[in-house]
């Protein structure tokens, strides 16, 4: 975007959207086979629509991992979300298991062989994108950071029952006014959320209200800010018993929300050897410690891959004129940072533990690191090593 002002628009979706139940269940069997081996293979798909879950997809893991745990897994995770409804209930859903082994086809691209010296390929080829910018504390887009927050407090305030009017699925959508390149203002704040048969709507515009008020930067919410709450008046029937879902269809809100490009690759249900994931988490922690170093203020970073090949074919940057380093010299400086190959990526960030479900929503990115391992990618530990090889 070379324009300084304009109005730009994010969505956002909680834990509770159909295509969200999905991811969540997909990365809480990821989850569970990389805590059984953290070499497993997985790739799953997973389907929900009114009282039934499907999965579908391919892994190679340990026999320990029983298809009753893949079970319990699936109905614990729709379980935590909160879904138990006549229409859609963790308890009495019906489950079906279409899981199968990988490819050998597959497998032996992947694979590393110590005997030929072949290093671990990549999953699949494709491109994926990091981006990183100013315009939050978390180095993120303003519009899908607000958006994902709005969502995420309504959710946390559903679980402790402070708000138990609301049910599991919501959306949102923020449209902010930039001005000589930053975000200024709300323009418009569209939030649609699932509710109790007898709650009204004053009552649902009310708490609505109240979260993007206590979300959004003070004096960003003024007079002439448009309000949009459950505009059809009524969000009774939500979650999967009012459609369907299926993994991998929400790929804009789990990473920038459009302010960035994206490779098209969907992260939930894959283990680290897919770069779809692990290369996109990569792109995203280098464009972050980019920013952070004070190198530009917005990044955007793609890397390609092919499939059963260990180095990427490409590492393209744009600072978008606003870097302080020539882009080819960054380039050339990130490759030496870090090691882009999967198993490199894998190792660096520590991503073959089980810490994707928590990844599920409210997105991929801008997250804080956790104490286990989680959001890896989000730390600033290159900020030094990329100021030394730029110096």
């Amino acid at each position: 975007m070379s324009r300084a002002n304009y109005v730009f628009t994010s969505e956002s979706v909680s834990e509770g959207h159909p295509d969200k139940v999905c991811d969540r269940i997909s990365d809480a069997v990821v989850d569970l086979y990389l805590a059984a081996d953290p070499y497993s293979r997985v790739a799953i798909e997973t389907l929900v629509t009114t009282n039934r879950i499907v999965m579908a997809g391919e892994v190679r893991g340990p026999e320990s991992v029983t298809p009753e745990l893949i079970e319990e897994a699936a109905r614990r995770a729709v379980r935590e979300i909160g879904y138990e409804q006549k229409g859609f209930h963790w308890k009495n859903a019906e489950f079906q298991n279409y899981l199968h082994e990988q490819s050998a086809d597959i497998a032996r691209g992947v694979d590393a062989d110590a005997e030929s010296e072949k290093d671990e390929g990549a999953g699949d080829q494709g491109i994926m994108f990091g981006f990183a910018c100013r315009e939050t504390e978390p180095l993120m887009p303003a519009p899908i950071f607000y958006a994902h927050r709005i969502l995420h407090e309504m959710a946390k305030a559903r679980h402790t029952g402070r708000t138990p009017e609301l049910g599991p699925d919501a959306k949102s959508q923020v449209t902010l006014a930039y001005e000589n390149g930053k975000p200024v203002r709300a323009e418009a704040i569209v939030v649609s959320t699932q509710h109790g048969e007898d709650v009204s709507q004053e009552r649902i515009n009310e708490i609505v209200r109240s979260f993007a008020d206590e979300v959004m930067p003070q004096g960003w919410i003024g007079r002439d800010t448009k309000f949009y709450v459950n505009p059809t008046g009524r969000f009774v029937i939500g979650g999967p018993d009012g459609d369907a879902g299926v993994t991998g269809r929400k790929i804009i809100v789990d990473t920038y929300g459009g302010a960035a490009p994206h490779g098209g690759g969907a992260f939930s249900g894959k283990d680290p050897t897919k770069v779809d994931r692990s290369a996109a988490y990569a792109a995203r922690y280098l464009a972050k410690n980019v920013v952070a170093a004070g190198l530009a203020d917005r990044c955007t970073l793609q890397v390609s891959y092919a499939i059963g090949v260990s180095q990427p074919l490409s590492l393209y940057v744009d600072l978008h004129g606003t870097g302080s380093v020539a882009e080819e010299k960054l380039e050339q400086a990130l490759r030496q940072v870090m090691d882009l190959s999967p198993r490199g990526i894998r190792e660096h960030l520590g991503l073959s533990r089980p810490i994707y479900e928590r990844t599920s929503s409210y997105g991929h990115f801008g997250r804080q690191p956790d104490n286990d391992g989680g959001f890896s990618w989000e730390r600033l530990d290159l900020v030094e090593p990329l100021r030394a090889e730029l110096t």
